[in-house]
């Protein structure tokens, strides 16, 4: 009995523990599309994209958005940062286009990153290795939100209008 109570508190812990790690703020999409980058997913990010570089947006390929996709909403995230999600890119309202260029400046309406900033933020973590969530969503609508809407404000928006979703993950560490 008491080893059935033993392992039945474990499995809670273990629970409790994989809730804590869940990828940071997503919206479930009914069809996949697939992100990638000059980095692969799970690899470091090239410096050039960060603060420690020109700190210019990276180049990003979408490939399978549907065809009936109004436009593409674009979020970038940190949810290592100290503090919380640290949020470096939110841009919405994007044509449905296969290619992002590498330091694009303005596409689609730009949202505030987590700095107050309108635009691209690189990667600059205080310590330790962090990941950054790049995410693609096709929409069958147009947002209209106005310019300068935060992470939130954009999902929020597009919560019911998702087709399809990619995520691409690469990380940057500034230790040594």
């Amino acid at each position: 009995m008491r080893a059935t109570a033993h392992r039945f508190r474990l499995v809670l812990l273990l629970v409790a523990l994989a809730a804590c790690h869940e990828e940071p703020d997503s919206l479930e999409a009914p069809l996949t599309m697939e992100l990638t980058s000059v980095f692969a997913d799970g690899e470091p990010i090239p410096a050039v994209y960060t603060c420690d570089g020109d700190e210019s947006s990276p180049p990003l390929r979408i490939e399978g958005i549907p065809e009936d996709a109004r436009s593409l909403v674009l979020v970038v995230d940190d949810p290592d940062a100290p503090g919380g999600t640290f949020d470096h890119w939110v841009a919405y309202d994007i044509e449905p286009v296969g290619e992002i260029p590498e330091d694009v400046g303005e596409i689609g309406v730009s949202g505030r990153n987590s700095a107050g900033e309108l635009g691209y933020v690189g990667p600059c973590p205080p310590s330790g290795t962090h990941r950054y969530f790049f995410r693609v969503y096709a929409l069958d609508t147009r947002l209209g939100l106005e310019e300068g809407a935060t992470k939130s404000q954009v999902l929020d928006a597009a919560r019911d209008h998702v087709l399809a979703e990619a995520t691409l993950m690469g990380t940057y560490s500034r230790d040594g």
